[in-house]
């Protein structure tokens, strides 16, 4: 067989033994450059997936982030809501700035804040009421601005059980024709929250109710 092939290529010229010896000296290199380009592409093939892995794990961490802002945002809202309901809703009773906020606004009407006389604090479900009787001294105006202001407050406050009558010892000696002062007697109620650690604990309360 050996010498047959030789025999063959012996017939050959010399163009094509030369062409014989490069393409035998083709045939590793296009084995070893099909070997070589295979590991290539298997390269590439994997550098894609992992690149598309990448991108896939890129967007699920965008919308995290997207959903995590959003949470940040929700929770600064409601931060932000719980602010303004501690304002006009209070979870504790607060009764000096209570008074304070009375006073205050007294004196910046000109109204005299004669006397103020706390009440029994009246629980209900969510809420407890933190009544407190006032008598003050003004001028119908004077009396009329107290109250407007006092609506006017953050804190929710109501003024109930009006009772308004003339300063007789101001009208007696009113020679001046000057607006003659009222004595008004107005029951102001606040309100704060019943909560877990802001509860009343009044003879109606429920905690006592609870216990009995």
């Amino acid at each position: 067989m050996a010498a047959a092939k030789r025999s063959a290529l012996s017939k050959l010229g010399t163009p094509g033994k030369v062409a014989v010896g490069f393409f035998m000296l083709l045939l590793p290199l296009a084995g070893y450059f099909t070997i070589f380009h295979s590991e290539i592409q298997a390269e590439i093939n994997a550098a894609q997936n992992t690149n598309t892995k990448l991108k896939g794990d890129l967007e699920q961490a965008k919308a995290a982030e997207i959903e995590y802002q959003k949470d940040v945002q929700e929770l600064a809202e409601r931060e932000r809501n719980k602010r303004e309901l501690m304002k006009v809703l209070p979870a504790r009773k607060e009764t000096p700035a209570f008074l304070s906020s009375l006073q205050n606004v007294a004196n910046l009407v000109g109204v005299e804040l004669e006397a103020w006389t706390p009440q029994e604090e009246v629980p209900e479900e969510f809420y407890a009421r933190i009544p407190m009787q006032l008598e003050l001294t003004g001028s119908f105006h004077q009396v009329a601005k107290f109250m407007y202001n006092v609506g006017q407050l953050e804190r929710i406050i109501n003024m109930e059980n009006i009772s308004i009558a003339l300063d007789t010892k101001a009208t007696e000696d009113n020679q001046s024709g000057k607006e003659i002062p009222l004595k008004v007697k107005v029951l102001a109620t606040a309100f704060y929250a019943i909560t877990e650690t802001a509860e009343p604990d009044g003879p109606g309360s429920r905690r006592r109710r609870e216990r009995q």
